[in-house]
């Protein structure tokens, strides 16, 4: 078995304004980044367009309606201080959400070792009946929800290493007993929520905050120490990563220290966890990450790792 790929040109249809971070080049940083030889023996496949039912495993009704009316025919909307949408963004959103769902099928499937998203917007602020944060759809809830209902798995796990809190998938998965979250993050930072007290309602959250300018030895300290443990634990049939990289020290949003090392590190102890409970089935999606050049390396190295153990 091998790694897949799951992107698509949609990912570049959603423009966001000059000077915005969450922009068109994000994607194509991360794409070049995976062209070289090294990533010739990629599994690629062009990420299915999701369809109302699927997005609905996440979100309500009227926020999609909402959503859908808010696209504008020409130019740019501002859904919130930091979202926004084009003509291109519920494409872009769907085909995130469809890369996703794609990824858990071919991983459950044993078509793949693993698989990796490369889409855009991320997902993990979108709560059930809103958008902010950048993100439109909550594409690793969503995944979650998808791989327990749909396949019939006993228990998912999400662990979320963005440097922002995913209070979108905490949101969603808040009431889901089958499915543990785990985050690490900066606090304080947006969207401030994320406190050790926010624990879900059936013990299945795990929110362990970093204080600015941590560094990889803290954040190795912390993944080892309550991470690992409640993730071997849980014993989770598939284990759904919210990758985001913009806990590099590089990055203009956050104050974080980690760097690519630290990306490598995360991503191989999590395998780990994977190869000891569900025979290494590993879903990563991509969510944040600002500084091009950071997000590019960090990609690689984290795909790297995920070749190397799903072969």
């Amino acid at each position: 078995m091998t790694t897949a790929l799951i992107s698509h040109p949609d990912s570049l249809g959603h423009v966001t304004p000059p000077g915005h971070p969450e922009r068109v080049a994000r994607i194509e940083a991360v794409n070049e980044a995976l062209t070289t030889p090294e990533f010739a023996l990629l599994v690629r496949v062009a990420a299915p367009l999701a369809d109302e039912a699927a997005l609905r495993r996440g979100h309500s009704a009227g926020y999609l309606d909402m959503l859908k009316a808010a696209i504008p025919a020409t130019g740019m909307a501002q859904l919130d201080p930091d979202t926004f949408v084009s003509p291109g963004s519920m494409n872009a959103a769907r085909r995130g959400v469809g890369a996703t769902l794609k990824a858990v099928d071919m991983v459950l499937a044993g078509e793949v070792g693993n698989a990796f998203a490369a889409v855009r917007p991320p997902g993990h602020h979108a709560e059930a009946n809103r958008a902010m944060g950048f993100c439109l759809a909550s594409t690793a809830a969503i995944a979650a929800k998808y791989a327990l209902d749909h396949h019939g798995l006993a228990r998912v796990a999400v662990m979320d290493f963005d440097v922002h809190h995913g209070n979108g998938t905490q949101d969603i998965l808040w009431d889901e007993a089958r499915a543990l979250y785990v985050s690490t993050h900066q606090m304080p930072l947006f969207p401030f929520t994320g406190a050790p007290e926010e624990r879900g309602a059936h013990d299945n959250v795990l929110n362990v905050p970093l204080p600015p300018h941590t560094d990889g030895e803290r954040f190795r300290a912390e993944i080892e120490t309550k991470v690992l443990p409640r993730l071997a634990a849980f014993a989770p049939d598939l284990l759904i990563l919210s990758a985001g990289f913009d806990a590099h020290r590089a990055d203009p949003l956050a104050q974080l220290d980690l760097g690519v090392e630290d990306f490598a590190w995360v991503t191989e102890r999590l395998c780990d966890i994977a190869d000891a409970a569900c025979g290494g089935r590993v879903v990563s999606t991509l969510e944040g990450g600002y500084d091009l050049d950071a997000l590019a390396a960090c990609v690689a190295a984290h795909v790297r790792v995920l070749m190397e153990r799903g072969a």
